[in-house]
């Protein structure tokens, strides 16, 4: 659901006036102004966590002010605690309760527009001030004349205006970072641009979100401990969207949760197996499950909100992503590898061992636990190889999924850090392997669910447990002579790059100095080239940096 704003201040992205190289330039300054300050702070060595929060801070209030694709952006950013600093999480978590509204009189004005009548003349009773507001739009509070409640989504004005503007900037961004830095190319930057427009695209239609919401409640009808709310389609259009009120408690609001004696393991249970379900069964999925789309119920019941960012799973996938899950819950390594390989999120290497070994070490260590960074000691030199071949890639619709996933771990650890994925999902297996059903997905998702109950039930003898032991560790080569030389790479790879960064410099500095000198001579047109060649220096100089401080970043990671 939207959640509640924090003041009605004017945005600078509202503006009427803005034009392409106006937002163009704007953008680019805050980004520049960012990146020197990151550098900066890199540079003095000002690393302290206050420093960091100081930053954040003023990246999410920067944020705000370009208005909802940035906010979007920052909004996905914040669930991504494995790339970025707890500081920035922190900060940019906060974009969900700080997008100010705007006015009553342009949200009655669209409705009015949009509907063809006067807002009295279409229900009974309507708040003027908004219940909540987000990037997209606000919600207001309503009654019909047949008595019931409803909130009225209202799109903010302008959206589609801005999209496109940001459309075009983000795009010219994209081209340029994958065509100067080399780093970029091995990512789908392209694809996953287009993918992440088309969604924001959608989600300012209404009309196409209020049919998501329907095929959803489809889905979960018979579902009684799932609830999602009727749309309204008289009172609905594209930038108005009428919904069945629905009021419940914020899903990650553990302290109002316990307040109503709600059980929080069965609210864990019921969010994972309900994922599960959109992921493996339905194939339709909410892509943003962040704690204002979702709340509780004071019976305890699940409620689901806003259905503008949905997505599908095609069905090969749908079918890799079952043999997946039920092969991390079977610590089945080899098969995990294999359908993350079919699926193109790793990429096959002649010498698959320190990924296999990543692997069966997640598998063996966190599938039933929360995550230990400090654990990870035990496999420093594979996590350095994994970064060095870099195998792991993220096709776009990937990225979606692994969003949503990530997304509900959070929330899942926010109401019992000690939550354990096996057995929040067991209701789903169960249902599964005593499903009657013949379909031939849900047969197939039965056996699995059935050949993981066996394995879980048939116990192996000391005696077959001790080889298969033995055999995996052969396979993941663990017992063989190793020569441990990775260290001194990494240290050998930085005095490279600091070297590199220093070359630049001095070619930077003497260039400058060169063309400042011609400039004052009837050299004019040579001073220009040496200011041009020192830009190009100067280029190079700040990319060497930012390699650096990414190594240096990864090594700090490993030594923990």
């Amino acid at each position: 659901m939207l959640t509640k704003s924090a003041s009605s201040q004017s945005l600078r992205w509202q503006r009427s006036n803005n034009s392409p190289l106006t937002r163009q330039w704007e953008i680019s300054t805050i980004t520049l102004q960012f990146l020197l300050g990151f550098f900066w702070d890199k540079l003095l060595r000002n690393n302290s966590s206050r420093q960091r929060h100081k930053r954040a801070k003023w990246l999410v209030k920067n944020l705000l002010q370009l208005g909802p694709t940035f906010i979007k952006i920052g909004q996905s950013l914040s669930t991504r605690a494995d790339l970025i600093p707890l500081e920035y999480i922190q900060e940019l978590s906060q974009l969900q309760d700080r997008v100010p509204p705007f006015s009553s009189e342009e949200a009655i004005a669209v409705i009015e527009a949009e509907l063809g009548k006067p807002v009295y003349d279409l229900f009974e009773s309507f708040e003027s001030d908004p219940l909540a507001s987000a990037s997209l739009g606000q919600v207001h509070r309503a009654i019909l004349y047949t008595g019931e409640e409803v909130v009225v989504k209202v799109q903010r004005p302008g959206l589609e205006r801005i999209f496109n503007l940001d459309f075009e900037v983000v795009h010219r961004l994209i081209r340029f970072l994958t065509r100067y830095f080399s780093d970029f190319k091995k990512y789908d930057l392209e694809a996953i641009y287009e993918e992440f427009f088309g969604l924001l695209f959608q989600e300012i239609d209404y009309i196409h979100e209020g049919k998501n919401a329907e095929r959803f409640r489809n889905n979960f009808r018979g579902y009684s401990q799932i609830i999602v709310p009727k749309v309204y389609w008289k009172y609905s259009t594209k930038k108005v969207l009428t919904l069945e009120y629905l009021p419940g408690i914020k899903i990650d609001d553990r302290a109002a949760l316990e307040a109503n004696n709600i059980n929080l393991d069965r609210i864990i249970q019921l969010g994972i197996c309900s994922y599960l379900k959109q992921l493996l069964l339905d194939g339709f999925f909410q892509s943003d499950p962040h704690p204002g789309n979702m709340a509780v119920s004071q019976r305890g019941d699940l409620i689901f909100y806003d259905f503008g960012t949905m997505a599908e799973v095609k069905t090969f996938a749908k079918d890799q992503m079952i043999q997946t899950f039920f092969a991390v819950l079977k610590k089945d390594t080899d098969k995990v590898i294999e359908t993350l390989v079919y699926m193109e999120l790793i990429e096959p290497l002649n010498d698959m061992t320190p990924v296999k070994r990543i692997v069966a070490f997640l598998l063996d260590n966190f599938r039933d636990k929360p995550v230990d960074v400090r654990a990870f000691e035990q496999i420093s030199d594979e996590v350095y190889l994994m970064f060095k071949s870099q195998p792991f890639r993220l096709p776009p619709q990937m990225t979606f999924i692994l969003k949503s996933l990530t997304t509900l771990d959070g929330i899942a650890r926010a109401l019992d850090p000690q939550y354990n994925l096996l057995e929040a999902s067991q209701p789903f297996v169960k249902s599964l392997a005593l499903s009657g059903s013949r379909g031939s997905l849900v047969t197939a998702l039965a056996r699995q669910a059935k050949d993981l109950i066996k394995s879980t039930l048939i116990k192996p003898n000391t005696s077959e447990k001790f080889l298969k032991r033995l055999e995996e560790r052969i396979d993941r080569g663990e017992l063989q002579f190793r020569i441990r030389s990775l260290e001194s790479e990494r240290i050998l790879k930085r005095i490279n790059l600091g070297i590199k960064s220093l070359i630049y410099t001095c070619l930077t500095g003497f260039l400058l100095l060169s063309a400042s000198i011609l400039m004052t001579t009837i050299y004019l047109k040579l001073s220009l080239v040496c200011f041009g060649f020192a830009g190009l220096f100067c280029l190079l100089l700040f990319k060497s940096l930012f390699t650096l401080m990414i190594q240096e970043k990864i090594d700090k990671l490993i030594e923990k």
